[in-house]
């Protein structure tokens, strides 16, 4: 079947097909009436023959749906016969005899209908049962009670649907944009579609649609090659996997699987979203009948934005985006016919773009927020790709990578909607929003994201009617839009060639205030993990900086002491202080303090998220940002103490990090080699080094460590974390104090380091 996913859902069904005839033959056997050419009796008797009970099948046999490892669902009906639970157990033990997973209940008719009212699991599977032996007429009476006290009881019962869904989403998160997804109860699954078929079977709204049904049959696919891959009933698609479902699917590997995965999951969480606001109106009454104009040719009606009367789109390439800008302003949905109008009869925008045109795309994003769920309709009617063909590229594109929560495009609007709100701290806030829309446009071209980025920004913009002042604009901060924080994070801000390196690409100080907007909006659209209070604070500083470069005004000097630092520095030997996931170590400055330090807390199970060293004349300042490994953090005395004592070299904390390394699992998945790169050119006194590896527990010491062997002393540092891989750049000079210069000894010094890695 590899490849051939058609044959998927066929083998689905032949199997349900398979199962039925073998739990006939079971019942038949259970109440001692067999059938065949010498029992008596056919099947068109069985009403007769077995009169009294009825097996059904609910769950994925009861749809026909039953994946390799899936489990048999049944429930035995019957009208109160006394041999009820003999003939059950003849029906269950051959069952689990074959190793077959089952969940069984056995019920009378009303018994059925009574747990139906209590329990949600259980009303959801009778209304869509199956019968597959014995008397049918129990089967119909069993789903036609339920199907109608459902019906009638339908505004608490679909209240309950809701809340089940919402704490699903919950618990499981957003199918379209998780590394390791769970494909039945993550939002935009497959109890999601379960659950629009159950609002269906209540006359409250329509059942799912064509292409909702394409994305339910490709998730049924993905889980049916899942559990062919892992040989049992599995629903949660973990990246070890994913390249092996791929190619049963026959699809190139695990990233047009998870694209293809992200916008079936995107379909139907819009129409889940859909289904639920019909919901709404219709149980909670009729809406006033009036229209609220709200721009030209839009107007609000029954909650909803729709186009006014005798409005031809035919005639007007602008109404899409002037409706979808007046949506996002009203913190109201477009109502699905007026998207399906819009979608199907827009003419093209002329290039360039009209002013009115940009305009209302400025509009649009600067509603925030509310843009977000306007965008995604646009998105699924397919017009984006019309107003923006390059959109195409990162329409669904995955981020296979735990710093990011969200596919390429979500990320483009998040950002462009938190944008929105440094709109008034910027002097071009329509460049603001338009380069946080397209910062990362590049990611669907090969090569570096940030070049091949400017290059499409720079035509989107002349398309879109920019004046060329602009698009340079626009271009700039594209190409630099990683330039802040990733400076900010990784080179000593104290060393003046990284001031003037940055004011030099940046070039004016408009260019200066968008890249920093730009640079907290992208930090939050991206995850918990790509910002913090940290980072946020460093880039603050680097702008405070490179705008009094700008302005011509001298650097100022490097920072001294705070008063806490210098209280804790009079304590001589060394002082620390611990302050939840703060820790700060001043003491005399000498080589090795900051791996040692690194060491005591990696020893304490605390994993080292940032830090950032530097001197103070003869005084070393640390600052590490640290989490608790699992579990609750360490006594801070205790790690206070650990820390004095290494600083005043009386611990030895190797064979403590040696025996944490013994008692390590090994990586689940494999990850990339290490790489120690020598940054040319970033600092004219000392050397910086930037080491990329897989984070695990000693790594700063193990660095550390590393050059310290080479005889090297770290000026500053820069460590930072994401997801799972650390990024650290290192100020190292030698002995005498003085930057790297002897190519042997760089490469020995790559050597080193890379070794101390593996």
């Amino acid at each position: 079947m590899r490849g051939d996913t058609r044959s998927y859902a066929a083998a689905r069904k032949e199997r349900a097909a398979d199962i039925d005839r073998w739990l006939t033959d079971l019942v038949r056997t259970a109440v001692g009436t067999p059938y065949g050419p010498n029992g008596g009796t056919t099947r068109n008797d069985e009403r007769g023959a077995l009169g009294g009970v009825a097996l059904v099948a609910v769950g994925s046999l009861g749809r026909s749906e039953l994946a390799p490892g899936s489990d048999l669902d049944l429930v035995l009906l019957h009208d109160g016969r006394e041999d009820v639970a003999r003939v059950a157990d003849r029906i269950w033990y051959p069952i689990w005899d074959s190793g077959t997973g089952l969940d069984h209940s056995v019920r009378t008719v009303d018994e059925a209908a009574k747990v139906a009212r209590e329990d949600l699991k259980a009303v959801l599977g009778l209304i869509q049962a199956r019968h597959v032996a014995g008397d049918p007429e129990l089967t119909r009476s069993a789903r036609e009670i339920v199907l109608a006290e459902w019906r009638a009881d339908s505004r608490r019962r679909l209240g309950e649907l809701r809340d089940a869904a919402d704490k699903r989403a919950e618990a499981s998160g957003e199918l379209a944009f998780l590394l390791e997804p769970d494909l039945k109860d993550s939002r935009g699954g497959i109890r999601d579609v379960q659950a629009m078929q159950a609002v269906a079977a209540a006359w409250v709204a329509s059942a799912p649609g064509p292409r909702v049904r394409e994305a339910y049959e490709l998730l049924l696919d993905i889980r049916h090659g899942l559990h062919l891959v892992t040989a049992r009933g599995a629903d949660r698609l973990v990246l070890q996997e994913q390249d092996a479902v791929a190619g049963m699917l026959g699809l190139l590997d695990a990233e047009a699987l998870m694209r293809r995965l992200a916008e079936a999951a995107r379909t139907i969480g819009h129409s889940f979203d859909a289904t639920w606001r019909t919901v709404d109106r219709l149980l909670t009454g009729p809406t006033p009948r009036g229209r609220r104009p709200l721009a030209d040719g839009v107007v609000e009606h029954g909650g909803e934005v729709v186009l006014a009367r005798g409005v031809n789109p035919r005639k007007d390439p602008v109404l899409v985006l002037r409706a979808a800008a007046a949506a996002a302003e009203a913190g109201l949905p477009l109502a699905p016919a007026t998207v399906t109008a819009l979608a199907s009869q827009s003419p093209p925008l002329p290039v360039p773009w009209p002013d009115e045109a940009r305009d209302a795309l400025v509009a649009l994003l600067g509603a925030g927020r509310a843009a977000v769920p306007v965008w995604e309709e646009l998105d699924q009617a397919g017009i984006l790709v019309r107003l923006l063909p390059d959109w195409e590229r990162v329409r669904h594109r995955p981020q296979r990578n735990p710093v990011h929560r969200y596919t390429v495009d979500r990320h483009l609007i998040e950002a462009a909607a938190g944008a929105a709100s440094f709109t008034r701290e910027v002097s071009r806030p329509d460049l603001l929003l338009i380069s946080a829309l397209l910062h990362d446009i590049g990611k669907g071209y090969p090569g570096d994201h940030s070049t091949t980025g400017a290059v499409v920004a720079r035509d989107i913009g002349a398309r879109m009617g920019l004046p060329p002042a602009d698009v340079d604009i626009l271009e700039t901060v594209v190409r630099h839009h990683l330039l802040l924080p990733e400076t900010a994070t990784r080179r000593d801000l104290d060393d003046p060639v990284t001031i003037s390196r940055v004011a030099e690409a940046v070039g004016s100080r408009e260019v200066l205030e968008l890249l920093a907007a730009l640079a907290v909006a992208d930090g939050h659209a991206t995850g918990p993990a790509a910002w913090n209070t940290w980072k946020a604070s460093l880039v603050a500083d680097l702008v405070r900086r490179v705008r009094s470069a700008l302005s011509g005004t001298p650097l100022r000097p490097a920072p001294s002491l705070s008063v806490e630092q210098a209280s804790l520095a009079r304590h001589g030997g060394g002082a620390v202080r611990v302050n939840g996931g703060a820790v700060t170590v001043v003491a005399p400055d000498r080589a090795g303090l900051l791996w040692r330090a690194a060491g005591v807390l990696a020893a304490h199970r605390m994993v080292v998220r940032a830090a950032s060293a530097a001197s103070a004349g003869t005084t070393a300042v640390i600052e590490f940002s640290v989490v608790p490994e699992y579990g609750s953090p360490p006594d801070p005395a205790t790690l206070e103490a650990d820390l004095r004592l290494v600083l005043a070299g009386r611990l030895d904390i190797e064979q403590r990090l040696a025996r944490r390394t013994r008692s390590m699992r090994p990586a689940r998945v494999p990850v990339a080699p290490p790489r120690v790169n020598l940054v040319d050119d970033a600092s004219n006194t000392a050397t910086v080094i930037e080491v990329r590896a897989h984070d695990r527990p000693g790594l700063l010491w193990r660095i550390g460590r590393a050059f310290g062997e080479c005889g090297l002393d770290v000026r500053a540092a820069r460590v930072e974390t994401l997801g799972a891989e650390a990024v650290d750049v290192f100020y190292v000079v030698d002995r005498a104090g003085r930057p790297l210069t002897d190519e042997v000894q760089r490469a020995q010094v790559r050597d080193q380091v890379l070794a101390a890695l593996r």
